[in-house]
């Protein structure tokens, strides 16, 4: 379906999260960029665009409902902007509900599983809940309650798989809005111009490192996955020996699901079995010490300890990043950045340059270790507010 604007509608509603106010021109912007190259790209099915005024009510709802609880819970809740005719197979509530914070608040606790969409749209009157959805269009603007005064705004990726692109993350009065001109900087990885919403060559491939990041960052316990080029063994002077929990070469369940044609890779099975796997992996990277794999998927190794080959210097400075609008780069040393698992993946990739870190902290921070040719350091790619 052809995106419809909204443009020119007003609600009589009064927003009094301030947060609201000033990110809701920013969404808009976004979602008229991206929509307006959709059918060039070939989405047929592209959301409707959003206009500023339905977004900040939208905002300003979610909000004061993530502050409320039903029988002692927070709610957790996922909207998306769209009418139900944009939706596959919704189910349609007899009555519409007005869209505020009560309404929301007692809806929360049979539609917070993952993949349920509250459907939001608009008549004369303002914003109402039609029903719910599994399905949705591309680009379709979705808005997550993820804990009490933490949203989430983002997109559905242009080929659906995959995580979702974020956008905005707000915590309250902090509000940081997703650098998308991050992708277009010198050595910027491919996982994180995935997650900025730009295909690259080999999306797919990266979109399975996005879903473990996913997984790394889900368990809390933190963790340490290292990526190391396929058909070398280098990578091994960087760990301890013996390795206790070393792996067979042959190829991995996750290896040879990634070998599927495109046709297979889009089946219900393949998505559930490569989920299976990748919970798997991820499960690992909570035990101590690094779990390695290969670029080609193939589970090396985990509880490996990451050593410092003879002769090499120790990594005294890095560079850290963060894809926010505003931010700046900073070049500190590696104990500055976290503890032992960042020091660790720091001098991995140091002294392994081909190599790929990712790092989970226990209080949610995400990072990712590459080696920077143009800075000649190791630069830190952080990504939670990617991730969330």
């Amino acid at each position: 379906m052809e995106g419809v604007s909204t443009a020119g509608h007003t609600s009589n509603t009064t927003t009094t999260y301030q947060a609201a106010r000033l990110v809701a021109p920013v969404i808009e912007a976004h979602f008229a960029e991206h929509l307006s190259s959709s059918t060039p790209m070939g989405a047929g099915n592209a959301a409707s665009h959003p206009d500023t005024a339905l977004i900040e009510v939208l905002i300003d709802t979610a909000f004061w409902t993530s502050l409320r609880k039903e029988e002692g819970i927070s709610p957790k809740i996922s909207l998306a902007l769209l009418p139900p005719e944009q939706a596959g197979e919704p189910l349609i509530f007899v009555h519409n509900i007005v869209l505020n914070a009560e309404a929301l608040t007692k809806l929360a606790p049979g539609v917070e599983r993952p993949g349920i969409h509250v459907g939001v749209w608009y008549n004369e009157a303002g914003l109402y809940i039609w029903g719910t959805t599994y399905n949705i269009p591309d680009y379709c603007l979705v808005l997550d309650v993820s804990e009490p005064a933490l949203l989430v705004i983002k997109h559905r990726r242009f080929d659906g798989f995959g995580k979702f692109v974020n956008i905005a993350v707000l915590k309250g009065d902090q509000v940081k809005i997703i650098d998308q001109g991050s992708a277009y900087k010198p050595d910027c990885p491919t996982l994180l111009t995935s997650l900025l919403g730009f295909r690259a060559p080999g999306d797919k491939s990266v979109n399975v490192l996005i879903q473990l990041a996913v997984s790394m960052r889900a368990h809390k316990r933190g963790g340490l996955l290292l990526v190391v080029p396929s058909g070398t063994e280098d990578w091994r002077e960087s760990i301890l020996h013996p390795v206790k929990y070393a792996v067979t070469q042959s190829p991995s369940t996750l290896a040879q699901l990634m070998m599927f044609d495109d046709g297979e890779r889009g089946s219900s099975a393949w998505k559930s079995a490569l989920g299976r796997e990748v919970e798997s992996i991820g499960g690992l990277t909570a035990i101590d010490g690094a779990t390695v794999i290969s670029d080609r998927h193939e589970l090396l190794a985990f509880g490996a300890k990451i050593v410092r080959p003879h002769n090499n210097q120790i990594v005294g400075k890095i560079k850290r990043t963060e894809p926010v609008v505003g931010s700046t780069p900073i070049i500190t040393h590696p104990a500055s950045n976290g503890g032992t698992r960042h020091m660790s993946a720091a001098q991995f990739v140091h002294d392994q340059r081909k190599a790929l870190a990712l790092v989970a902290s226990q209080d949610g921070h995400f990072t990712v270790f590459t080696w920077s040719d143009c800075e000649g350091m190791v630069h830190a790619h952080r990504i939670d507010v990617l991730l969330v």
